[in-house]
């Protein structure tokens, strides 16, 4: 017949307590029907411990003389005193059993590890929906919504674990309804900004009438505007799409050296207009991921640190291989983020207060598209305090599932 265990955590643990003080429990019942002998027990202690230290001296003084008639047999060889030495052994051996009731005192140490069995058992049978709960809540946390939730051990427990799920699943609801609104919105945006712009160009292009200089400046302010929202608005819409994007992830073999080498190249006027060196220091090594989840990664950091670094700074690439994982470092030589800022420039459409570079101005979209695309494959992307650069430094983490020893990573390099 199978044991049923508690279904509640309360009941969990106080079945738990039970079988922990269980041992307790007997030994105080065993002295309360036994309490009479305790004072006889006291009593024959006492007899029992000046016993032993007779037998002691008498062991002593045994052992002696078995040592002194041995030497003597190793010298005379003779009959009387291997009997003599016969004896004494047959003696000693009557004072060893006499003295085996003295030392009876394992039954209560027996208790000891057989209590201590019992409490890790109930601690890990509590522990382990515990630890579940506070991984279900770091993952919610990370906007883990894909990943339903299961949390396995108490009835109540189990019944919390449904209840995150739900907030799981209600959360993840309006994520999607948030990003159905910036679809709308936007795509109803782009039409009458469409005819603000056709407008515009007729106006500069004369076909309504030659523009004096003051109307012309006029609306050639419209027209760069119009440009800078048509680009908020392609944001906007890219940024959805990644929301809606589901986290599974297209994984392949990936040269990131050739990977670093193309982006870096679909970026060089940029980094040439702004007189900007990089310095790549990208091992050549192979990655399993998501080439275009990783191409974005490294376009929109390297992006983000030709915005904010000046004209003639310098912007280093890393990419090394450990055992586990790979990882990529971007650093430049800008004014860096603002301490007070740190912990929200993943955040999206969060701009900081330093002034960016290049004509059309960032929405806060690009790390947070970072941060996703590097969470999709279980990564982490953080923002560091480094001697190496003066200003961002910013280090990601992704993990391998196929390890790499040391001699291939001696090769690779």
């Amino acid at each position: 017949m199978r044991l049923r265990r508690p279904r509640s955590l309360n009941g969990l643990i106080l079945v738990g307590l039970g079988f922990v003080a269980l041992p307790l429990l007997l030994a105080a019942i065993w002295a309360l029907v036994n309490l009479d002998r305790v004072a006889e027990q006291s009593e024959q202690l006492m007899t029992t411990s000046a016993a032993a230290a007779e037998y002691s001296q008498s062991l002593d003084e045994q052992l002696g003389s078995l040592q002194r008639v041995s030497l003597q047999y190793q010298v005379l060889r003779t009959p009387d005193i291997l009997q003599i030495l016969q004896d004494d052994l047959a003696t000693l051996q009557t004072q060893l059993v006499e003295m085996a009731p003295l030392i009876s005192t394992w039954q209560f140490w027996a208790l000891v590890p057989g209590t201590i069995v019992l409490v890790l058992i109930f601690t890990f049978l509590v522990s382990r929906p515990i630890s579940q709960i506070d991984r279900a809540i770091k993952q919610l946390g990370e906007s883990g919504f894909s990943k339903p939730i299961e949390i396995k051990g108490p009835r109540d427990l189990e019944r919390l674990g449904r209840q995150q799920d739900w907030l799981r699943v209600r959360l993840l609801e309006l994520a999607q309804e948030k990003n159905k609104f910036l679809r709308h919105m936007s795509h109803e945006l782009k039409t009458p900004l469409a005819n603000i712009r056709e407008g515009t160009e007729l106006l500069l292009d004369g076909s309504v009438g030659e523009l004096d200089p003051a109307q012309r400046e006029v609306t050639d302010i419209l027209r760069s505007n119009g440009l800078r929202l048509q680009q908020l608005i392609e944001n906007l819409l890219s940024f959805s799409a990644w929301q809606t994007k589901s986290e599974v992830l297209t994984l392949s073999d990936i040269p990131l050296r050739a990977l670093v080498i193309s982006v870096a190249r679909a970026q060089r006027l940029a980094l040439k207009a702004a007189h900007i060196q990089l310095k790549l220091e990208v091992d050549d090594i192979i990655v399993n991921a998501d080439k275009e989840k990783i191409r974005t990664v490294i376009d929109n950091l390297l992006s983000n640190a030709v915005k904010f670094t000046p004209r003639g700074g310098e912007i280093t690439i890393r990419a090394t291989r450990t055992p586990t994982s790979f990882v990529l470092e971007f650093g430049d030589t800008g004014p860096g983020v603002p301490e007070d800022e740190s912990p929200r420039i993943f955040d999206a459409f969060f701009q900081g207060r330093r002034e960016q570079g290049g004509q059309v101005g960032g929405t806060g979209i690009g790390l947070s598209v970072v941060l996703e695309c590097i969470q999709a494959h279980n990564g982490t992307v953080k923002l560091v305090e480094s001697d190496d650069f003066s200003g961002a430094h910013f280090v990601i983490e992704v993990p391998q599932e196929r390890e790499v020893s040391q001699q291939q990573m001696a090769a690779n390099a």
